[in-house]
């Protein structure tokens, strides 16, 4: 994080509703979060991953998280990773 401040972490977070089928008016909620300082952005399927990913960026800060973030982390890591933007 080149002159970012240490201690603040900024996202961008942009979601939107799509519809996934018309007869049945069946929705799915969509988006991404952006990571400002280094700019990597995630994908969403899935709003509950939210956390998630800010969570990754709080424990590189030195934020202790409790074991249940820690197991949902370690959970959804390979997710996570399979939808970043390269």
């Amino acid at each position: 994080m080149n002159g970012a401040e240490p201690t603040v972490q900024s996202f961008v977070l942009k979601i939107w509703l799509e519809e996934t089928a018309e007869d049945t008016g069946e929705v799915t909620w969509r988006g991404y979060i952006m990571h400002v300082p280094s700019n990597e952005r995630y994908y969403l399927q899935d709003l509950g991953r939210i956390p998630v990913i800010i969570a990754r960026y709080l424990e590189q800060m030195g934020v202790k998280l409790g074991m249940l973030w820690r197991v949902r982390c370690w959970l959804n890591r390979s997710r996570l990773c399979e939808s970043r933007e390269h």
